[in-house]
């Protein structure tokens, strides 16, 4: 497969690994939930990058669908490249607003989405999809870069979006860009788009058939008489005598077919020689309600998702150009059918992403949640505006559902401090309890961590395929000093179900047990380097 190559790419290929878990941290005053929960609705506000990774433990492989809206590149939108990747020429660019004067624009922008779309990958499901907003700057770019991190097996489709209603007249080389894409992938060839609904309005029962409402469907086949000699006859209505000349490309259905489908009354007779016989197809004959997804989008525009912000912020639009909600509504039905869906947005902007998640919850009785994040500092004072004023209700709004308010609720989290070990080492506080066992579980065992099951008080914090998991700590320096995997301990741990060859992994600052006592109570023991607390008590000297 051919492969792009841009200046940076050899310090970046790798950079998503290296990133540090950094914690979450809830700010209950700017959510709407009574307890901030990493399973509520969320909005995290910080780098993007580092969110991602802080999600991997508790959310790898559970995202249906990702829409994500990141710069396009145009040279005047204000973006800087602040990866902080370890090379010279990396740091090099560190901060600098990248415009169109710049010459390395365009590696800048490859090595600031490669490490992110290495993790949203990560982050989806099998069947999952990911949908991409981007334009002419950056599209053959950024179909490259997806060909690599998914697989160019598991290109989906090029969606093209008629995003201006009206011609632009500004133009200086005489054509009108009224279009942006949508590059479509999923994580695996498993994914599998819903299609956009049938017309099922057309199905009638003016005559009272019992098998139900039905319409008239072409009988009209797509063969010529050298490829198909069996589909071209002349088709004779037993009723009247009537026959009707067979089409150039003869019928859809052989002889033998045909007559079965006159006796079942399938066949529609015009009144007339001069027309031409049609189907009978029910709608129960449908074995679904939807045919493919149009790659070509027209419904909605660039304009109604400006009209739609300004209704919301009582005519302000505190970002540019923001997408309609149902715009993103429409690639969110797409894949996310199930109504229990996990929808992901790491470029959320104004939080469009969040408004269609309970736009389309609204219409249909769903429990889909919404997981944003916003780099910016409006992440506040517009994105969770946004989803606060959506949840409550928009009292001028058009629309109903809007107006009074989809309800429910959201939790805001702020990025916190790295929780990588060897970060905390420099650090002046200890992560907390739930932070570091998310971040050893999934370090560990290479699985999910489920917060819910944790009990601190019993040290446990999870279970993997192999190991019941135990985490013996407390974010307190002296306490810690005091802390270790002893006799007691090892015997009040809860009784191993599963088998004599299941382990329980306990992790702890230090043991007072021996390698036999260890092997006689089933345990895996993993020492916390006495550098996570020694050095943090110096530092806070």
């Amino acid at each position: 497969m051919p492969e792009l190559t841009f200046k940076g790419k050899v310090h970046v290929a790798n950079h998503h690994l290296v990133v540090p878990f950094h914690e979450l941290v809830p700010v209950k005053s700017k959510g709407l939930a009574k307890t901030p929960s990493i399973h509520d609705n969320l909005l995290i506000h910080g780098d993007n990058l580092l969110a991602l990774k802080a999600l991997l433990p508790t959310h790898s492989g559970k995202i249906k669908c990702i829409y994500i809206d990141p710069p396009y590149n145009t040279g005047n939108e204000g973006w800087a490249y602040n990866d902080k990747v370890n090379s010279p020429l990396m740091r090099d660019w560190l901060g600098k607003t990248i415009d169109r004067d710049d010459l390395t624009r365009h590696d800048k922008w490859c090595s600031m989405m490669l490490p992110r779309l290495k993790l949203l990958r990560e982050l989806l499901t099998e069947d999952g999809a990911i949908f991409v907003s981007i334009d002419d700057n950056e599209v053959h770019h950024l179909r490259c870069l997806m060909d690599e991190v998914f697989g160019e097996e598991n290109f989906v489709a090029n969606f093209i979006w008629k995003c201006r209603k009206n011609v632009d007249s500004r133009t200086l080389n005489g054509a009108s860009t009224d279009h942006e894409s949508i590059l479509c992938y999923g994580k695996t060839d498993t994914t599998k788009l819903r299609g956009q609904s049938i017309d099922i309005s057309k199905y009638k029962n003016p005559n009272e058939d019992p098998k139900g409402p039905w319409a008239s469907d072409n009988l009209v086949g797509l063969a010529s008489r050298e490829d198909r000699p069996n589909l071209h006859y002349e088709l004779v209505n037993p009723a009247t005598g009537i026959a009707y000349e067979c089409p150039p490309m003869g019928w859809r259905y052989s002889k033998k077919r045909m007559a079965s489908l006159i006796e079942e009354g399938r066949i529609i007779w015009p009144p007339k020689k001069e027309g031409r016989p049609r189907y009978k197809r029910y709608i129960s004959d449908l074995s679904t309600h939807y045919s493919g997804q149009s790659t070509i989008l027209t419904t909605v525009s660039t304009a109604e998702g400006t009209a739609e912000l300004k209704e919301i912020f009582k005519g302000e639009a505190p970002i540019a150009f923001p997408k309609p909600s149902d715009f993103i509504k429409l690639l969110i039905e797409q894949i996310a059918t199930d109504k229990d869906s996990l929808i992901l947005d790491s470029f959320a902007g104004s939080g469009t992403t969040g408004h269609a998640v309970m736009k389309q919850n609204a219409e249909d009785g769903g429990n889909r949640r919404f997981i944003l994040v916003e780099t910016e500092d409006y992440a506040d004072t517009t994105t969770a505006e946004r989803l606060r004023r959506c949840i409550n209700g928009v009292p001028t709004a058009k629309d109903e559902a809007l107006k009074k308010g989809y309800g429910g609720t959201f939790s805001f989290f702020q990025l916190g401090g790295a929780v990588a070990l060897q970060s905390i080492l420099t650090e002046k506080n200890l992560p907390s309890y739930a932070s570091l066992a998310s971040y050893i579980f999934f370090t560990a065992t290479g699985e999910q961590f489920e917060p819910s099951v944790m009990n601190p008080k019993t040290h446990f914090i999870g279970k993997s395929k192999a190991y019941d998991v135990y985490l013996i700590y407390t974010p307190d320096i002296e306490a810690l000093k005091d802390l270790a995997l002893d006799l007691a301990t090892a015997r009040a741990l809860p009784q191993v179900k599963g088998g004599k060859e299941r382990k329980r992994l306990v992790f702890a600052p230090t043991r007072f047990l021996d390698d036999p006592l260890l092997h006689q109570h089933g345990i895996v023991f993993s020492q916390l380097p006495y550098e996570i607390y020694e050095r943090v008590e110096k530092t806070a000297r």
